[in-house]
């Protein structure tokens, strides 16, 4: 699935991170949500447009503690420089 969005809250450490990213295949939208650090606890869920999985990253994000930091084009430049 390709990246659309990428999000993170700023903090650090198991109890308070928090990381969002918004992705699609073309024909299905995955928000992905995960507590915590690498090897946190993720939860995904699954939309047929975009506007209903933007709504759930906002919902997630504005439920969430922290400033949120948009981290969509380091994402993007960093994919792009592998390739």
């Amino acid at each position: 699935m390709e990246v659309h969005g990428r999000w993170w809250n700023q903090s650090w450490g198991r109890m308070a991170r928090r990381d969002s990213w918004l992705l699609t295949d073309g024909r299905l939208w995955r928000v992905r949500g995960r507590l915590g650090g690498d090897g946190g606890q993720e939860m995904s869920y699954d939309f047929t447009d975009e506007a209903s999985a933007r709504t759930m990253i906002d919902r997630m994000m504005k439920t969430s503690a922290g400033t949120w930091r948009d981290l969509t084009e380091a994402v993007r430049h960093e994919s792009n420089r592998r390739q």
